[in-house]
């Protein structure tokens, strides 16, 4: 699923979630030098590599 299909409430979970698992010890999937979490997982979002994915129902 592409990022331009995610709700702004998605996206704020996603990139959230993503940013506590880099304070935690997880490996930065970019190449950036940058150390703050939140800076990283939204450079990991717009470039699509943020393994996580929503789950939806159909109506």
């Amino acid at each position: 699923m592409s990022t331009e299909h995610y709700t702004r409430y998605e996206k704020a979970r996603i990139v959230g979630a993503r940013s506590l698992q880099i304070s935690m010890g997880a490996p930065v999937l970019i190449d950036d030098p940058s150390v703050n979490s939140l800076h990283l997982a939204k450079k990991e979002f717009e470039l699509g590599v943020i393994p996580i994915t929503v789950k939806r129902e159909i109506d």
